[in-house]
């Protein structure tokens, strides 16, 4: 999406824990010949002081932020009982609390000024009950509930909230999350910049539910059709097999 930005000749402020990767990418933007700024900030967004200079930096009324792209999570793999639930935790932290905490710092000058707009990553995964990925569904069946809820408080604003729910993308969250190698099909995999394209285009179009990809799409249509014991014992069955 930085990329997407970039060559669109938005300035960006961009935010991980790895600056090195981020300085990377601001050097990378400035060869390609771009005149836009790319302002790198270092966070963990699971520190709650390193969460609050992020949340300064998007409340600044001198440097307003016309777009926030709250896209920083993980997830994680195995029987709950057998995690730690100090990771848990920190999932909860990141997926949830950050996202909560950074979407009030961008939402309020926002709405002050009466435009902006707000993009939560949640994903399909938040769409039923994920057992074996129980924590990280639970989140994102939060950020799909809460972010449905910003869009209807922000209508007619002129701020716009959306959100997309990606499935299956080739990133490194799969190897993070602890499931790389496992026995997914081809098929329900999407590529990375196919689905940013597609965020970024749904943002722009203030809609407020967004699933990329036919596969996903369809899969997120049947799941709202299905009594939840049935999508719960599917999802439970799949867990196991992958």
């Amino acid at each position: 999406m930085a990329r997407m930005l970039a060559a669109e000749g938005t300035d960006l402020v961009v935010v991980a824990r790895d600056t090195e990767r981020l300085d990377a990418l601001a050097r990378e933007i400035a060869e390609s010949g771009s005149s836009v700024s790319v302002e790198v900030l270092g966070a963990d967004l699971a520190l709650p002081d390193q969460l609050l200079s992020v949340e300064a930096r998007l409340a600044d009324p001198e440097r307003p932020i016309d777009l926030l792209v709250n896209n920083a999570g993980f997830g994680t793999y195995g029987d709950f009982t057998t995690l730690p639930v100090d990771g848990e935790e920190r999932e909860i932290r990141v997926n949830v609390v950050a996202l909560v905490r950074l979407a009030h710092a961008a939402l309020v000058p926002m709405r002050e000024r009466g435009s902006g707009t707000v993009l939560n990553v949640a994903s399909v995964a938040g769409l039923q009950a994920t057992p074996n990925n129980a924590t990280y569904g639970a989140t994102k069946a939060f950020v799909a509930s809460f972010s449905e809820a910003l869009h209807e408080e922000n209508r007619g604003t002129g701020v716009h909230v959306s959100m997309v729910l990606p499935g299956f993308t080739r990133t490194e969250f799969q190897e993070r999350a602890g499931i790389e190698g496992r026995k997914i099909p081809s098929i329900a995999w999407m590529d990375v910049d196919v689905c940013a394209r597609q965020a970024l285009d749904a943002a722009r179009d203030n809609k407020p539910f967004f699933v990329p990809g036919i596969l996903n799409k369809t899969m997120a249509a049947v799941t709202g059709t299905l009594p939840r014991n049935v999508t719960r014992s599917v999802a439970a069955r799949l867990s196991r097999r992958l």
